[in-house]
């Protein structure tokens, strides 16, 4: 039972994980078409980085039970240069009439959501197989 709990536990951090993957999409969907952020600076796309992160349960402590979930080491700015826009009527237009835009592409963002959206999806499913496979172990139990 503690092995499942563990498995459980795993894909209950890549929920987390990919559930923050979405919230960052939707943020650099947002901020497409923004040319300054809080600060006054040109918005820069964002980037989850993810990290393998060890589970352990009850048993873990003795050696028995660790699985391999994943954790959200860092939320990252994209460093490729910003799309320059010509746009003269923009208040945000440099002498040239050019304007800079952040560093998103929408189409990417969108296959970001998609690829997290699935993979949330994907262990949402797996925590209830063991569900079921508990219920079911359960009910054997009874009979």
């Amino acid at each position: 039972m503690s092995t499942l709990n563990t498995a459980v536990t795993a894909a209950a951090s890549a929920l987390a994980a990919e559930r923050t993957r979405i919230e960052v999409a939707v943020s650099n969907l947002a901020n497409a078409e923004s040319t300054r952020s809080n600060g006054g600076t040109l918005y820069r796309r964002r980037d989850v980085v993810l990290a393998a992160d060890t589970v352990q349960s009850f048993d873990g402590a003795l050696g028995k039970a660790t699985a391999t979930g994943v954790r959200v080491a860092a939320i990252v700015e994209d460093t490729t240069p910003a799309q320059r826009r010509f746009d003269p009527s923009h208040p945000d237009a440099d002498a040239e009439g050019f304007v800079e835009m952040p560093n998103i592409t929408p189409a990417m963002e969108m296959v970001d959501m998609v690829g997290a959206s699935r993979a949330y999806q994907a262990n949402l499913t797996a925590i209830n197989l063991i569900r079921d496979l508990v219920s079911r172990a359960l009910e054997l139990g009874r009979s």
